[in-house]
């Protein structure tokens, strides 16, 4: 099954030549989630040919203009598209307060539900989750309330050897087999060793968007070991007061971080747009964490099972 993050905008608060404002889409079997939603996400989303009918959830961080500013427009034309299947959505306590006024000065009646859920931004805690993935709010420390998110896959069934498989067995046997269970007959005698005819299960994926935020260490425990993880980096450590001031992180901090949290991937965006050339930004990100990338409009990262 599909696990890929797509990168549509990478530019912090001023957008920059071919850099855009944040915006990703998280694919996961035949299921895509919007992570932010920065303006003119939905012609990022035409450029790579992703079709914004199969996003059914969407996820906003925080309320600074970079981050959600396209989602009016999204749910516009969503609209005028015809949609009638419910939206998700999940964000800061005000971001629904907004959109209503949105609505309602432009006489906007959706022709489809939208579901808001608040977050609170302050806790790690569960906040949604469907038949792929579950995902936890991750407290991220900025000038406003600001929050990422933490996507992982739910654990998956042993894989049974039909090769190594007696025969007779019912659905329900198989079945028991795949949670990891042996086969035992009426008596309570063992019929299978479920080792002798399964496999382990395929590895459960997992992705961290770590959004605007201060150099926060603690977040590595709640990070710990997942398989990708995109960290803000909007400057070079020699600006780190100037990142002290506006709560952002360097890419030295970001390398640090995915380091400590032993992550297997790291990815930067949220570039300043001081930074034409973003090669000092990725590397001085590697002298702290070798497997890092430039997390760059239209870089797909895909993590195999």
């Amino acid at each position: 099954m599909e696990f890929e993050l797509k990168i549509l905008g990478s530019a912090s608060a001023t957008p920059f030549l071919d850099r855009h404002h944040t915006a990703q889409v998280l694919t996961v079997g035949n299921t895509q989630y919007l992570i932010d939603c920065g303006e003119g996400t939905q012609h990022r989303l035409m450029e790579y040919k992703i079709r914004h009918q199969r996003i059914h959830t969407i996820f906003i961080s925080h309320l600074h203009g970079d981050h959600f500013f396209g989602l009016f427009g999204l749910l516009g034309t969503m609209h005028l598209n015809g949609r009638t299947e419910p939206l998700r959505l999940f964000g800061p306590p005000g971001l629904d307060e907004v959109l209503t006024m949105q609505f309602r000065h432009s006489f906007t009646h959706l022709s489809f539900e939208l579901e808001f859920t608040p977050v609170d931004t302050t806790q790690h805690q569960l906040v949604f989750e469907d038949k792929n993935v579950t995902v936890h709010t991750l407290p991220m420390r900025h000038r406003i309330p600001c929050c990422g998110y933490l996507f992982r896959e739910k654990p998956k069934r042993r894989r049974l050897l039909p090769e190594l498989l007696p025969t007779g067995l019912t659905p329900h046997q198989l079945h028991a087999l795949t949670l990891g269970e042996d086969v035992v007959d009426a008596h309570g005698e063992l019929l299978v060793r479920n080792p002798d005819v399964t496999t382990e299960p395929r590895h459960a994926r997992s992705y961290a968007f770590c959004s605007d935020t201060l150099y926060t260490e603690s977040l590595a425990d709640l990070i710990r070991g997942v398989d990708l993880l995109y960290h803000e980096a909007t400057f070079l450590d020699e600006l780190r007061d100037r990142a002290l001031v506006t709560h952002h992180s360097t890419a030295r901090q970001a390398g640090l971080l995915a380091r400590r949290a032993q992550v297997h991937r790291l990815l930067i965006g949220h570039f300043s747009s001081r930074y034409r050339d973003l090669a000092p930004l990725l590397a001085e990100a590697k002298t702290m964490f070798e497997w890092t990338e430039l997390a760059v409009e239209g870089l797909s990262a895909s993590i195999a099972e």
